[in-house]
């Protein structure tokens, strides 16, 4: 039994580091995928996943096959495809620490999963199916996605959705309204980012865009704020969730790492969907929050009165201090911590060069004026 199956892209995010001796600037080869970043922080968790997805039978499949497996995540729905390759995406990063990202997909593998590849046993061997929006983009892909959704209402698995536009992949932004809201209805569990409200909704306030989700169905709705935190609707309400305050670094996967957290609370708390209180929901974010900023954070999260838990594998080795920490998958490396080290995404998956770790530093925040929490 997996308490998360995600279905998406994952992918190689080659990302800035440096330049050469000649002065050229240099890429580092990482993986990466909004989806399989998430199984990432629930497996650091404690928590069974399983990914369903596409890669190219090439050196970049094989190598996000190994780092998958390495983590522990089960990749029986992970095909790879001799007729297709490996999607890549070069990530360039702002001083602010914001990326800006060109895709070589035309087709990329991820975009060519069939209906016919999907893994039925272990959709109908889960608690929480989750999804993003770029298996929305192509078909067959999006046939596969609307296919295996279908899959997992019928086992009776709640259903996660995490839309992330981008876009140079999508025709218009019109093109990605429309297919990226057409899941909503079925699903149970939602993270949009402020960015995203009106794309996703019409409007831009976080609030309102919210309660129109739930209106449509949606069972409990998070809205991340950067910064400020998030925000969490469900039937009863809305409330914001301050984040902690932290320094940026680099954004990348930071909203993946505060899903993770989330949907590991909500694993936790045993509840149905339409059983999440406003208090539950509010504690679930601030799990997420926890996750996104760094591990000692869970002790605020597991002193809030809730029906859910934390808990993190007290052997966890990437919770130390004033140690190295050693990376998992095939490019282990270690870091130095002055203090602690943060929880993934992007210190275990994608392994990016920027994972410099300090004292009340969080790597994927984004910065406003000058101070830093929250998710991205």
């Amino acid at each position: 039994m997996y308490d998360v199956t995600a279905l998406g892209e994952v992918l190689i995010d080659f990302t800035e580091a440096g330049v050469s001796e000649g002065g050229q600037r240099l890429f580092e080869q990482n993986p990466g995928g909004a989806p399989a970043n998430v199984l990432v922080a629930l497996q650091h968790l404690g928590h069974p996943t399983a990914f369903i997805g596409k890669v190219g039978t090439d050196m970049h499949g094989a190598f996000l096959r190994e780092v998958l497996e390495g983590e522990g995540i089960d990749c029986t729905g992970l095909i790879s495809d001799p007729n297709f390759f490996t999607t890549l995406a070069f990530v360039a990063l702002a001083p602010t620490g914001e990326r800006t990202f060109s895709f070589a997909r035309k087709p990329g593998a991820d975009t060519q999963l069939a209906p016919a590849d999907l893994a039925r046993d272990v959709i109908a061997a889960t608690k929480v199916f989750h999804v993003g929006s770029l298996s929305l983009t192509d078909e067959p892909a999006r046939s596969a996605t609307l296919s295996a959704i279908d899959l997992a209402r019928e086992a009776g698995c709640t259903v996660s959705y995490d839309p992330n536009y981008r876009a140079n992949l999508w025709p218009s932004a019109e093109a990605a309204s429309k297919q990226m809201r057409s899941i909503v209805p079925s699903v149970d569990l939602m993270k949009i980012s402020d960015e995203e409200c009106e794309l996703m909704t019409g409007v831009a306030d976080p609030a309102e865009a919210a309660r129109l989700l739930v209106a449509q169905g949606v069972k409990v709705v998070v809205v991340t704020l950067g910064g400020s935190g998030a925000l969490v609707c469900c039937a009863e309400g809305v409330r914001e969730v301050p984040g902690f305050p932290a320094e940026v670094v680099d954004t990348t996967g930071a909203g993946d790492s505060f899903w993770g957290g989330f949907l590991a609370a909500f694993v936790e708390s045993g509840l149905a969907p339409d059983a999440v209180t406003l208090d539950d929901a509010a504690a679930f974010a601030r799990m997420g929050n926890a996750v996104a900023v760094s591990y000692p954070h869970l002790d605020v999260y597991k002193r809030q009165p809730s029906r859910c838990r934390a808990s993190p594998r007290s052997d966890r080795k990437s919770v130390v201090q004033g140690k190295s920490v050693p990376l998992g998958g095939r490019r282990s490396r270690r870091i130095k911590t002055p203090l602690t080290c943060h929880l993934p995404v992007l210190h275990f998956f994608p392994y990016h060069p920027r994972t410099r770790v300090r004292e009340a530093t969080r790597v994927g925040c984004e910065r406003r004026e000058g101070t830093a929490g929250g998710v991205a």
